[in-house]
């Protein structure tokens, strides 16, 4: 039998590893002492703020994607229904409590499709793939119009990356032949 090769490895002397552990350790010890509200206040300033929405694309029955045409939106105005998770709500909660305040919308079911974030505006977006409860109207200031859409005359001027959302998730994230 041959003799196994030998590595070379240079390896950190032990020394020099328990005194690192020990610095951490201390850092650990100093950081847990420090006052709670200073603590809290070190995390903001250090970390970055963002705010969380939740988007739903709802299909009905028929095969047909619901599309809000929102009074403050930019451009034409259509878009996915959703809106900002309060604090403290699950997202899941969050999309239901939108759909009922804009629309007056139940949804039977809800899962997530996908997040997505954003650097202007600092925000991350969980969007569901929902099947409604009921009918749709207007029940908010901010919701112009309500109407179901089929997946090839989604109405004009709606974002192209919504519009690459609804067709994924309605797909299954599987990509189409061009």
């Amino acid at each position: 039998m041959s003799p196994r090769p030998r590595v070379s490895v240079s390896p950190v002397p032990i020394s020099a590893c328990y005194a690192r552990n020990m610095f951490k350790d201390l850092i650990g010890g100093i950081w847990r002492r420090v006052p709670r509200v200073l603590r809290r206040m070190t995390m903001r300033a250090t970390h970055a703020r963002f705010t969380v929405t939740a988007a739903a694309i709802v299909m009905d029955e028929q095969g047909r994607v619901l599309m809000l045409k929102h009074r403050f939106r930019p451009g034409t105005g259509w878009g996915l229904p959703g809106g900002f998770i309060e604090a403290g709500e699950q997202p899941d909660e969050g999309v239901r409590r939108e759909l009922r305040e804009e629309v007056g919308l139940e949804l039977a079911s809800v899962e997530v499709v996908t997040t997505r974030a954003f650097k202007k505006p600092r925000q991350i977006e969980i969007l569901f793939r929902c099947r409604p409860k009921g009918d749709a109207s207007p029940q908010s200031i901010e919701i112009r119009k309500a109407s179901w859409f089929s997946i090839d005359a989604l109405p004009e001027g709606l974002p192209a990356d919504q519009r690459r959302l609804i067709k994924g998730a309605l797909n299954d994230g599987v990509k189409q032949a061009d």
